[in-house]
């Protein structure tokens, strides 16, 4: 597991994570909102912040980019206009989705947003996302970012923003390729700009356990995590494992969106959303891991710090959770 010690050191803590794949297509943006919607689930106050210029995430949750209110009052509606304007104020952007899980939308235009930041300089361009943070500080415990499916600058101000990389894709030989790509581009982004950037893992995502290829894509993953964990490299993925369970393949993951809904609003007791709740709690209980060790660590030097973390709301009951 990645040393979160050494990434979330700074009270308030806050678990801010980018899932990144440049190959579309793999359930990057499922994962982002499902996971959201679990660790949500637990009573964890939660935002995803949508960096995609296709929106899909935000229309996942319900918030249709088109019928965001009309840039005449100066107020920020969707995160290209904190990009675009870092002076904002970023709580009108903040669409509440149930009384734990928010999410700031993307907008079509955001897509013109890479050439504009393009033409600032590098410590600018980079890192206005992790200042659009830092004025949310305290208000979630967990934050969750949907990269778009490219290595842009939108991309890059995720990467700078997180102090985690989860890398959500299917068991397929091509893909496979395509994660060493991936933790290349993490690794540049540590040594440059965000050194405590690790990565956690890899989510399967469409996963069919059934399938000879399957099996032996995962099993080389897992192999390749070993090595680099009992290698001497310092790598940001030195702790990165395959994440348990698989997110099986189920149609209603697939219907869900175009209702608005997450999984667990739209078929609460799917095989998805039991994957997905299933890694949800696995996340939220190493935080809380995290979080007791970090507080005692605290209390026994003396430093007076103590974390402060939004207030949790009860879990929801069985009956609440399927409404």
């Amino acid at each position: 597991m990645p040393d979160l010690a050494a990434t979330h050191l700074s009270p308030p803590f806050v678990r801010t994570i980018a899932l990144m794949n440049q190959k579309g297509g793999v359930g990057k943006t499922t994962t982002t909102v499902n996971l959201a919607a679990g660790i949500a689930q637990a009573g964890r106050r939660t935002l995803v912040i949508d960096l995609d210029p296709q929106a899909h995430a935000s229309l996942h949750l319900g918030v249709d980019p088109a019928t965001l209110p009309a840039h005449t009052d100066g107020r920020a509606r969707s995160i290209y206009d904190l990009l675009h304007d870092p002076s904002l104020d970023p709580g009108p952007a903040l669409h509440a989705v149930n009384d734990s899980l928010s999410v700031i939308p993307a907008e079509t235009d955001l897509a013109a947003l890479e050439t504009e930041l393009s033409e600032l300089p590098p410590a600018e361009r980079t890192t206005r996302l992790r200042a659009i943070l830092d004025r949310l500080r305290g208000q979630f415990e967990f934050i969750l970012i949907d990269c778009p499916p490219s290595l842009g600058v939108l991309t890059l101000n995720g990467l700078v923003a997180a102090r985690e990389v989860i890398i959500p894709m299917q068991a397929h030989f091509l893909a496979l390729q395509g994660v060493s790509k991936l933790l290349e581009t993490v690794q540049r982004v540590g040594q440059s700009v965000n050194p405590s950037l690790t990565v956690t893992g890899v989510i399967l995502c469409m996963h069919d356990p059934a399938s000879a290829h399957v099996k032996e894509v995962v099993a080389d993953l897992i192999s390749f995590f070993e090595q680099t964990r009992s290698s001497a490299a310092d790598v940001p993925w030195k702790g990165a494992r395959v994440l348990r369970p698989p997110v099986r393949r189920n149609i209603k993951l697939a219907e869900c969106p175009s209702f608005g809904q997450t999984i667990f609003q739209y078929a609460p007791f799917a095989p998805g959303a039991l994957d997905y709740k299933a890694l949800a709690d696995s996340l939220v209980a190493e935080w809380d891991g995290f979080i007791g060790a970090a507080r005692a660590s605290r209390s026994a030097s003396g430093d007076g710090l103590t974390p402060t973390i939004p207030p949790r709301r009860a879990a929801p009951s069985a009956t609440e959770a399927g409404a």
